[in-house]
Parts: C-alpha cells; structure tokens; sequence
C-alpha cells in the first residue's frame, strides 16, 4: 500500500480471526504464570532460599518488566507487529525454564528477572494488537482479552496443581510446559494482524519516560491494581485475624475474589459496548468502595466475604479499559501502554508489602481502609479513560475513532 493511505482495509472475517487469535496468545500468555505460580514452593527448596529471600527474588519480575516494557514498541517497529509478537512471546513461554534451574538466590534473582522482562515486552505487544483489532471490530473486546488471560492462568495452575501433587520435578514440568505453550503461542501468533510502520517513521526511543496521558491513566489503573493485589494476598488473612473466621472460610474469600473478576471480565465487553467505558468505570468504583466499606464495617465473617467478591466485581475491568485507553491517547500507542503497563505492574509489586507494612504500623482494618479510599478514586478518575471508548463526535456525527500501529506510526498491512 501506499505512503498515503490511511488506514489499512483488512476484511472483516481476517479481522474476526485476528481477535481470536490474540484471545489465544492472552490465554498462553496467562497460562505461563499459573505455571509458575503452583511450583514456587518446589523452586524455593531447590534454590535454598527462607522465606524472605524468596520475597526479594519476586520482587525482580517487577523489576525486570518495569524495565523492558518500554522497548516492546522499537521492537514492533523494526520488526512488525506479528513477528514482534511472536518473538516476545516465545521468549517469554521458554524463560518458563529458567528459574526451575537456578540453584542459589543469585541465580534465582536473574532468572526471575528475564523471566519478567520477557513477560512485560510481550504484554504491552499483545495488548496494543488487542486494541488495534477492537478499534476495527468497533466494539469492546479487551475485558474479555484479560479474561482469556485469566483462563489461562487457571489452566496452568491446574497442570501446575496436578504435577506438583504427584511429585514432579518442576525443571521437567516446566520444560515440558515451556514446549507446549510455545507451539501454542507461535501458532496462535499467524492469524494476528500484520501490522507495519512506516518505513521513514523515527524509531521509538530505547527507554523514555512514559507520556502525560499515560501517567493520568495508568493512575486510575494504579488504584485498581492496588486493590486486587492487596484483596488476593491478603483478604484470607483479614477474615482469619480480623473476622475470627475459619480456615476454610478465609480460603474461600480469595476464590471469591478471583472468581468474580473472572467472570466481570469475560462479561464486561458487553457492558462496555452499551454504557462506555467512563460510566462502566464509575459504577465499578462504586461497586468496589461499597464493597471495601463492607469489609471495614463488616460484624461477620460472611459479609465481608461479601465485600471482597464486590471489590473483584469493581476492579476487574479497570485495567483491560486502562489499556484501550492508553492505546488511543496519543501518537505512540505501544509507549503510552508500556507506560500504563509500568505503573500497573508497580502497582501490583508494592500493594502487598504495604498493606503488611501500613498493618504493623496500625491495623489490617486501617490497611483494607487505604483500599477503599483508592477504590473511591476509581469514580473520581474515571473520566482519564475516556479515550478508551471507541467512538469520538464529529460535528454531532459518532465516528469509530481513528487507529495507529503498535509501533506509533500509519499501520500497513
């Protein structure tokens, strides 16, 4: 196609299937965490690490991703945005194996930390290529992109579950995962759109600070990752020391977490598509506020389980939102989503310390009330998303809004 073409036309079946096949590279991209996820005991007690060794060694995903995410956009630009997909996401499904393999904390510490670099480059890929096919379908896809990932998350728990209970020694598990998962992903990766920048487009820079849209928005998604971080780490612990409640019970609040921004995720394009993402965001921060003041204020164990399945229910479609956001908010879609990405994942790193933190220095019922007040922020903020809706007015005429390649510049197919 020419320098002077638009946009690229690409059928609308071609386009159907292209939103398949990112549902699919979310789906193995998740499944690879819930892979490692059920085995951190067995590489614990390979590597010879106490329990705060390991808390600092998980700490270097974070650190790895924050760091690599931004060159997810130079990568796309020199190489395309299917094979840079289908490379990042290789690396990421066979880095699986890398901390299986590490038998000391340093070891441990560098494993984990290309293992979140190649998670964070392949994230911001797959998320700019969700965006750019729900600006061609015209229609909200991205909650339930991130439910795909959910899906796969639980999916390799349980391969994870099922290898851990027999015994399996998780540098074959994960080998053989690693294997699977990436013939998976590479097949998924052919039916992505081919999406090309210009040949004379100035490359994106190596690292750079992410831009101001990016900031206002990955801050909204900042309160929203706090949230689910602090209510999955720590909402068992609540109802066991603050309600009094069961083993059982406590467990259960975490599932009901979970399950709940499951199933708003797969649920939530419909939701989107009919009432935008701003008021979808606003009613979900009311949800979740409501649902942390039931926490706080709870006189039983129930109803604060309650509260938590509210938080989920909230949360869950602030951050796929926060990303179509993002792709749409300025001239750079990959920098303003590895900018969102970064201030997610940050999120997600520091809300369990601190909610521990901000409890010795006060009480877990203080800490779950941090959380409220950010959940409130959730209806103050959620105007910044409003590049995320898919439509823009034209003198009084809804146009789809326009879109970009991944890598910043006209998209070619």
């Amino acid at each position: 196609m020419t320098k002077d073409s638009a946009v690229p036309v690409f059928g609308t079946e071609q386009v159907r299937r292209a939103r398949y096949a990112v549902a699919a590279v979310f789906a193995v991209h998740g499944a690879v965490t819930g892979s490692f996820a059920t085995r951190v005991p067995w590489i614990q007690d390979h590597a010879s690490v106490s329990a705060g060794q390991l808390g600092l060694a998980l700490a270097f995903p974070a650190i790895g991703a924050s760091l690599a995410m931004p060159l997810a956009g130079r990568v796309s630009h020199r190489f395309g945005a299917r094979t840079a997909l289908r490379g990042l996401l290789a690396l990421w499904t066979l880095a699986l194996i890398l901390p299986a393999l590490a038998p000391n904390l340093l070891a441990l510490c560098a494993a984990l930390f290309a293992f979140g670099a190649s998670a964070g480059m392949s994230d911001v890929a797959m998320n700019a290529l969700g965006v750019e096919v729900e600006n061609r379908l015209d229609k909200s896809i991205m909650s339930g992109l991130h439910g795909m990932w959910s899906v796969g998350a639980l999916i390799g728990s349980a391969g994870g579950t099922v290898a851990a209970h027999i015994g399996a020694d998780a540098r074959l598990h994960h080998t053989l995962a690693a294997l699977v998962l990436t013939g998976l992903g590479l097949a998924a990766c052919q039916g992505v759109l081919d999406l090309r920048s210009e040949p004379d487009e100035e490359p994106p820079p190596r690292f750079t600070l992410p831009p101001k849209s990016a900031l206002v928005i990955g801050a909204v998604g900042f309160c929203a990752v706090f949230a689910e971080g602090a209510s999955m780490d720590w909402s068992a612990v609540y109802l066991r020391d603050v309600m009094g409640s069961s083993a059982g019970l406590a467990a259960a609040s975490t599932t009901a977490f979970a399950l709940m921004m499951a199933i708003a995720r797969i649920a939530g394009d419909r939701v989107v598509d009919r009432f935008g993402a701003v008021r979808t965001v606003r009613v979900g921060g009311v949800l979740a506020t409501a649902g942390g003041l039931l926490v706080v204020m709870a006189p039983g164990a129930a109803l604060a389980l309650c509260g938590f399945g509210m938080l989920g229910l909230g949360v869950a479609v602030v951050v796929p939102l926060a990303f179509a956001a993002a792709g749409r908010s300025g001239n750079n879609p990959s920098r303003a989503i590895a900018g969102v990405a970064t201030i997610t994942y940050t999120s997600g790193l520091i809300a369990p310390s601190a909610i521990g933190s901000l409890a010795e220095a006060t009480s877990l019922l203080t800490s779950f009330g941090l959380v409220t007040v950010l959940a409130f922020g959730l209806v103050l903020g959620a105007g910044v998303l409003r590049a995320g809706d898919r439509t823009v007015a034209e003198g009084g005429v809804t146009q789809p809004a326009p879109t970009r390649s991944p890598a910043g510049g006209r998209p070619k197919a």
